[in-house]
């Protein structure tokens, strides 16, 4: 069973391992869940794509198993930042809350499974099928030192995947696609003074921001996800202020819905630019396709049930943010993604897990997995 004093203590225990990213070194966490599982007698693997960027891979074989389920939190957390009240890397709590970098995104996560895999473990329980476990790098920064060569090269290729990293027992069954680009508009020097001489490239950039948002495009109303939306990130153009510049660029970050295609919606930014600007060039700096998977597809029907046991309604949900389950879809993997963080916590200064959703949440994992 899970014991809350020993998932707390779990839990603090991680946060105090600085795991920052940038810069990026997660072999000390690394090291220390490789050692927790082996002390269980979990079979382990580490694997580097680049020095200390360190990912941790456990066994659990089942009984006449012919599946694989694989459940991964990852180790990285983004930089501590300022503006902090408490210590980030201090797991300090305070009025039913463990505070620090981390403690929501991912390591409230990271403790949660690890913690089932103990009480898997202590109570003996004999699984039907093989459980992998994987402690991944690099998520924060895109996974390319983690995920996404576990994935490439083979090393993981489970049957069904449960991400953990997501906030209060939801369930997250589709995501938006990503697009970034980076849009470089030229025009034609000039005095300031005499700007009919030239042609101000800013002035083209602002009419094409402004013709790319007013064109919604054409899209299907999701039962999960809000419509698209297209973020101008930055803008920057010209040498001086008595010069009509002749140059801008500005980048777009642009999510769309599953049913839309990526070419679609490249497309239709290059028309609108088209049409406000004779010379420009777009650099495409990273694509995520949307995903989706039946909301009746068994790992959402088993977790669901096992919210259901421990009194709670399932919450079935959308990410309009890009999460892991793109890169286990690119493989034919069906994955949906499960957590026990606090809302809107990751990320900030004095991020925290509530201790009660902390346990509420890892009875729920433990129940899915014995039962899955």
């Amino acid at each position: 069973m899970v014991r809350p004093e020993r998932l707390i203590k779990l839990t603090r225990k991680l946060i105090k391992i600085n795991s920052e990213n940038p810069p990026g070194n997660e072999r000390e966490i690394a090291v220390f869940v490789r050692d927790h599982l082996r002390r269980l007698g979990v079979a382990v693997k580490t694997y580097e794509f680049k020095e200390s960027r360190t990912n941790v891979i456990g066994l659990i074989k089942g009984v006449k198993a012919k599946k694989e389920l694989l459940i991964s939190p990852h180790l990285d957390t983004v930089p501590a930042g300022k503006n902090w009240h408490l210590a980030p890397f201090s797991g300090t709590i305070k009025n039913g809350r463990i505070y620090g970098r981390g403690a929501s995104d991912c390591k409230g996560n990271l403790a949660a499974s690890l913690e089932c895999i103990n009480s898997i473990i202590e109570d003996k329980v004999r699984l039907n099928y093989n459980l992998v476990f994987a402690a991944t790098a690099d998520e924060e920064c895109g996974s390319g030192l983690g995920l996404i060569p576990l994935l490439d090269k083979n090393i993981l290729k489970p049957d069904y995947s449960l991400i953990l990293d997501a906030d209060e027992m939801d369930i997250i069954v589709a995501q938006k696609g990503l697009i970034h680009m980076k849009v470089l508009i030229q025009g034609k020097k000039a005095h300031g003074a005499y700007p009919w001489r030239g042609e101000n490239a800013i002035d083209l950039a602002l009419k094409a921001i402004g013709e790319i948002k007013k064109e919604k495009g054409r899209y299907t109303a999701h039962e999960f996800l809000r419509p698209p939306t297209i973020n101008v990130g930055t803008i920057h153009g010209g040498d001086k202020v008595n010069m009509v510049a002749d140059w801008c660029e500005f980048e777009l970050d642009i999510r769309f819905l599953p049913g839309t295609r990526a070419r679609q919606v490249l497309a239709g930014v290059k028309k609108n630019i088209r049409r406000c600007a004779r010379k420009f060039k777009i650099e495409v700096q990273d694509i995520q396709k949307p995903c989706e998977i039946d909301k009746k597809h068994v790992l959402v029907d088993r977790l669901s049930g096992a919210i259901r046991s421990c009194g709670m309604h399932p919450r079935i949900k959308g990410s309009e943010g890009a999460t892991v389950i793109t890169f286990f879809q690119n493989k034919g993997i069906p994955a949906i993604a499960y957590g026990v963080g606090s809302r809107n916590t990751a990320h900030a200064s004095d991020e925290y897990i509530d201790i009660g959703n902390l346990y509420l949440g890892t009875r729920i994992l433990e129940k899915f997995l014995k039962t899955f």
